[in-house]
């Protein structure tokens, strides 16, 4: 499992270098990352190692950047073709699991995803660590009747 760090900074030149600069001190991989800004704030959403979460939100802490959130995620590997998304979230939406949240990683074809719901998304993906998630029943879009 994965931990998703939200984080909020102030909209200015330098912010996301000295939270890069932040974990990287503090030996913090970043595997994924996320941002936005809006209203004068960025909010960055992390992809850490559940192992180094608690370690990255002290250093951040520590530095007087705002930690909004901490919590798991799934992190699921996807095919490199279009459609797959649609697959995906379809899944999660026919066993009733609403994303919160949705980026990709660094390296590969892989989607953050987080959810209130963690188990019945792991379900409804028949998801485990370290799996490919597969949809054998569902078509391939370029697969329709002519």
């Amino acid at each position: 499992m994965s931990t998703d760090i939200a984080v909020i900074l102030n909209d200015q030149p330098g912010e996301l270098a000295r939270l890069g600069e932040v974990t990287g001190e503090s030996g913090v991989n970043i595997l994924g990352l996320a941002a936005f800004t809006g209203e004068g704030k960025g909010i960055v959403h992390l992809l850490v190692e559940d192992e180094a979460a608690d370690r990255c939100q002290e250093a951040l802490e520590a530095a007087g950047m705002g930690v909004a959130d901490a919590r798991p995620v799934l992190v699921v590997d996807i095919a490199d073709r279009p459609g797959t998304l649609g697959e995906l979230a379809r899944q999660l939406a026919d066993a009733s699991v609403n994303i919160d949240l949705a980026y990709t990683t660094f390296g590969g074809v892989k989607i953050v995803i987080a959810t209130d719901d963690l188990d019945n998304a792991r379900a409804a993906l028949e998801w485990t660590a370290d799996q490919p998630v597969t949809a054998p029943d569902t078509p391939d879009i370029w697969d329709q009747p002519a």
